[in-house]
């Protein structure tokens, strides 16, 4: 099995690394490559659906990006230790109708040896925002990395 680095135990500098990565990934939107960060017996908690393995996470996400279009996400570290990561992100997206939504949400992450994800668990929490109020769009520019986002 191939290393996913950086490995555990993190230290804030490769914690941050590892959210910045994940964050690169989402924003790709392509399931496939997102689900490369995970072993294949991830188990998830996505709000409340539970799932297991790669295969259901790519299914999961195909159809997640078929509901959220035009997703874009960020990323922050809250909180590391030794072989675990807990983030707080923002994403937004729009649905079949045009509404633009704000989602908010923490993640709870725990890497195996490998530096592969075995658990994930997110609480999430939708918002409407009109398309004016939007302030994510498409993958982090090099001059926003490493910064935080506004709560609201």
């Amino acid at each position: 099995m191939a290393d996913r680095p950086p490995l555990p135990p993190f230290t804030r500098e490769t914690a941050a690394q590892k959210v910045q990565a994940a964050e690169d990934a989402w924003n790709t939107r392509d399931p496939h490559r997102v689900a490369l960060a995970y072993s294949e017996d991830s188990v998830w908690r996505n709000r409340g659906t539970f799932l297991t393995g790669r295969a259901r996470i790519i299914e999961f996400l195909t159809r997640k990006w078929e509901r959220e279009r035009d997703y874009a996400l960020r990323k922050d570290l809250w909180a590391f230790d030794g072989n675990r990561i807990a983030v707080r992100f923002q994403y937004e997206s729009r649905d079949a109708d045009g509404r633009w939504w704000r989602s908010y949400g923490n993640e709870l992450w725990e890497f195996d040896q490998h530096g592969l994800m075995t658990r994930r668990e997110a609480s999430i929490d939708d918002v409407p925002i009109a398309e004016e109020q939007r302030r994510i769009r498409g993958p982090r520019s090099e001059a926003e990395r490493g910064t935080s986002f506004p709560l609201q």
